[in-house]
């Protein structure tokens, strides 16, 4: 499915303009039927807010080539797949962004998985600068070619790996994620 934003910009434009069909409205989002990723159209399986404390850090999006209910079928899902970050706080740092990845890797990863990652992972977290209230993130996924980061229309770098997309998604949708809330929000249909 398609996903909208109405603040502070529609992220349908992210993806190519698709027909809008509206019933579900998270956090300001309003869901269609798909967009197009590498050729294919994935769909949106669902959104929430990500908290910390009592601050909305982002609103985010999934998009799933199949959607589905549940955490563990989201983390094998072969792609092409896209988590859709819109910010909601006023500044968050290049380092704070490092972080949260590092902490969600580190509690839903082995030792062995992490070390498997660790340098992709640096490589990625080298990529992410200080994001602004209303910037807007794009992870996308597309199997044998690896993980896209893309903030505010600017590519940034792929990461290689299509496990790597797996461990970046089981920060929101493992055992231990970063906001239950959000997992949840990520897992409505």
């Amino acid at each position: 499915m398609h996903v909208l934003i109405r603040h502070p910009f529609y992220i349908s434009l992210l993806f190519g303009a698709l027909p809008a069909r509206a019933e579900f409205r998270p956090a300001g989002i309003q869901r269609a039927d798909h967009y197009s990723l590498a050729g294919q159209s994935p769909s949106l399986n669902g959104a929430g807010i990500r908290n910390k404390f009592f601050v909305k850090v982002y609103v985010g999006a999934l998009c799933l080539e199949k959607a589905t209910q549940e955490a563990r079928q989201a983390l094998q899902s072969t792609g092409p797949n896209g988590i859709l970050m819109v910010m909601r706080y006023k500044e968050i740092g290049a380092d704070t962004i490092k972080e949260g990845w590092r902490n969600g890797f580190d509690a839903n990863l082995s030792a062995a998985d992490m070390a498997i990652l660790k340098t992709r992972l640096e490589q990625f977290d080298a990529l992410f600068p200080a994001v602004w209230k209303g910037n807007h993130v794009e992870m996308e996924f597309v199997p044998r070619q690896g993980t896209m980061l893309n903030t505010n229309d600017e590519v940034r770098r792929q990461t290689g790996g299509d496990d790597f997309f797996t461990a970046l998604l089981s920060g929101c949708l493992g055992k231990h994620p970063a906001d239950s809330q959000l997992k949840n929000g990520l897992l409505s249909d």
